[in-house]
């Protein structure tokens, strides 16, 4: 009987180390998440709230569009942007309703100003264009102009090829070159280039775009990239496209 309350004993004195170690492993479950979920959290406010370290990028700026909203040009100013690109058209008959006021406040502030025309390969080359230059004043102060290519040609209503996609935008960009004066900067997304290859195919400078890290899908050396596509401040609700320029 002895030996049977022993054991008995022993099994009690079992499970209550077992529970023991079962809300000792809890714990540190908890702790680890609890870690995880600060270190998360840092991790997306360092994201939102970086720049590229001034000494290694000296010249910065923004793009800035209609979806940013009323902008404090002076406060772009003081934050460090010696330049800002502002969008102007899209497509062929699109225009951004800010691009006057932010293009003419942008200069006031003293800030580097030039344009951006979101391509659209489902239209033709020729209303884009001028879709652009009737916006966009021909005036030999401004920054190259620039064309973001994001969109494809998978979705358009016609069958548009990708032969079809390259010499149309061959003949946009002549056609704003001439308006300009000045080499177009092609802002490539990383779903158009990996689409159609278009940096190794048009002699063009880049303009890539990856947060935090520096971008290299464009197989070549970039002019411009976008460091923080939702740059964290009181200039704008949902954060600044921050532009860096390759020292």
């Amino acid at each position: 009987m002895a030996g049977k309350g022993a054991r008995r004993s022993a099994g009690r004195g079992g499970g209550t180390t077992r529970r023991r170690g079962s809300g000792l492993v809890l714990r540190l479950a908890g702790a680890l998440a609890l870690v995880a979920g600060v270190g998360g959290a840092w991790g997306w406010w360092h994201l939102r709230h970086w720049t590229p370290e001034r000494s290694a990028w000296p010249m910065q700026g923004v793009e800035v569009g209609a979806q940013d909203g009323e902008v404090s040009w002076k406060s772009l100013k003081a934050i460090g942007a010696d330049f800002a690109y502002v969008d102007a058209s899209a497509s062929a008959f699109a225009r951004d309703p800010r691009f006057v006021a932010n293009f003419e406040a942008a200069r006031g502030a003293g800030l580097q100003v030039g344009a951006v025309h979101r391509y659209d390969p489902c239209q033709p080359a020729g209303p884009q264009a001028g879709n652009f230059v009737t916006v966009v004043p021909r005036d030999a102060a401004l920054l190259p102009p620039a064309v973001e290519l994001d969109q494809v040609a998978d979705g358009c209503p016609v069958k548009v090829s990708d032969a079809r996609v390259e010499s149309e935008l061959m003949t946009f960009l002549n056609q704003v070159e001439t308006h300009t004066g000045k080499p177009v900067i092609l802002k490539v997304s990383p779903a158009f280039e990996a689409r159609y290859g278009i940096a190794a195919r048009l002699d063009r400078n880049l303009w890539l775009v990856r947060d935090r890290f520096q971008p290299g899908y464009g197989g070549r050396p970039w002019t411009l990239w976008t460091a923080n596509a939702a740059l964290a401040n009181e200039i704008a609700q949902g954060g600044l496209r921050w532009v860096v320029v390759q020292p």
